[in-house]
């Protein structure tokens, strides 16, 4: 498993009864995680400090209880990288804290490259990925649907010093992006993804990522350039195995030299045990 554990701004305290309690900078929130099936040790419900709670529905969905003051928005710091959270629909926060994890993998690879590294990251949401490759010397193609995530990402990348770095902000359907970006003959030297399980085009189109995945990814290696440095899938869909993402990215990225990882991607709490928070797999260029 790939920890993120070098958050100083970020804390799970407790969980259990499929809850998760945690601490974002100085605002502690209670959010429902599908992974947690134990029970807790404690009433998380009373937790001191505690500010709000995402309170499930029964008809799906639901709503953010508030039981504290507490800012509309906020920042949260990863070393020298910065983010704006806040509460948001379907308990979300705007950003995964988890993948932390991946980002200093991915920092770690660019700055050892040794030569400029160009990164397309697809379904980018908010932009964590983006921020981090940034911050180590990539160019960045930021790719999402989501208007308003692709907007918080332009902000999150300001908040971080980053604004002179070179990044394209593209607010499109992913496929259909990378289908043009092939006709234009242009190359990347690493790809990062994060597709929904489920997901509807502006026109209709159906996405189905056990359905669409392979396709994808396979579609995704026209992009890349001769020697690619990294190839990333994040995954929370539920059930997926990490295998299955070593299987795709294995047949796939034939031909090209390096090799695959995959793991499951998880948060350490203050309970000792490591929450997990999906899979990874990932194609790397590193020497070897």
């Amino acid at each position: 498993m790939r920890l993120a554990d070098k958050w100083s701004d970020y804390k799970v305290i407790a969980t259990g009864d499929g809850y998760k309690l945690e601490r974002w900078g100085e605002v502690t929130l209670l959010r429902p995680d599908p992974q947690v099936i134990w029970h807790s040790s404690t009433d998380m419900n009373a937790y001191p400090g505690l500010n709000a709670k995402y309170r499930r529905s029964e008809t799906g969905g639901g709503e953010w209880q508030y039981l504290k003051k507490m800012p509309q928005e906020w920042t949260v710091s990863y070393g020298q990288l910065k983010f704006k959270v806040k509460p948001m629909g379907f308990k979300h926060t705007g950003l995964f804290p988890e993948q932390a994890a991946n980002w200093e993998v991915m920092m770690d690879l660019i700055k050892n490259a040794g030569r400029p590294i160009n990164v397309l990251n697809l379904f980018a949401y908010t932009g964590g990925a983006t921020v981090a490759c940034l911050s180590a010397g990539a160019s960045v193609c930021h790719v999402d649907a989501a208007k308003g995530m692709v907007e918080r990402a332009g902000e999150n990348v300001r908040l971080s010093g980053l604004k002179d770095r070179p990044v394209r902000f593209i607010v499109d359907d992913c496929m259909k992006f990378v289908q043009r970006e092939i006709r234009r003959g242009r190359r990347y030297d690493a790809v990062i993804m994060d597709p929904p399980s489920y997901g509807r085009g502006p026109n209709g189109e159906m996405w189905k990522i056990e359905n669409d995945l392979f396709d994808f990814v396979k579609l995704c290696t026209g992009v890349l350039s001769d020697n690619p440095l990294f190839f990333l899938i994040n995954s929370y869909t539920t059930g997926l195995q990490p295998a299955v993402l070593k299987n795709i990215l294995t047949l796939t990225m034939k031909g090209y030299n390096g090799r695959v990882d995959a793991y499951e991607v998880g948060l350490p709490t203050e309970e000792g045990i490591a929450l997990p928070c999906g899979a990874g797999g990932m194609f790397i260029n590193d020497g070897k």
